[in-house]
């Protein structure tokens, strides 16, 4: 059987207890943001827990995840005008 979450709050917390983010009342997700790329945290840097009506559930660690690198992307419409000496390159 489902919780029922449409009265509830889910929270994120640091590991030490400080809020981080509370979400909307019955979303059961958060957003995280402003961590490095590359930055590798580990299970249990982060807690969440639920709350309703003044009352919060126990805090459980969140998985570790590791933030993505971006991949920059390949340059396109790539164009060469010859000079004197070499040539203008241009790239999208």
């Amino acid at each position: 059987m489902a919780v029922d979450r449409s009265k509830q709050v889910l929270t994120l917390y640091t590991k030490a207890g400080v809020k981080i983010v509370a979400g909307a009342v019955g979303v059961v997700s958060v957003v995280l943001t402003k961590i490095t790329a590359g930055t590798v945290v580990a299970a249990g840097d982060y807690q969440f827990a639920w709350s309703e009506a003044g009352k919060e559930s126990d805090k459980v660690d969140v998985p570790a995840f590791t933030v993505p690198v971006p991949t920059p992307s390949v340059p396109t419409a790539v164009k060469s005008v010859a000079t004197a000496d070499g040539a203008n390159i241009t790239a999208e």
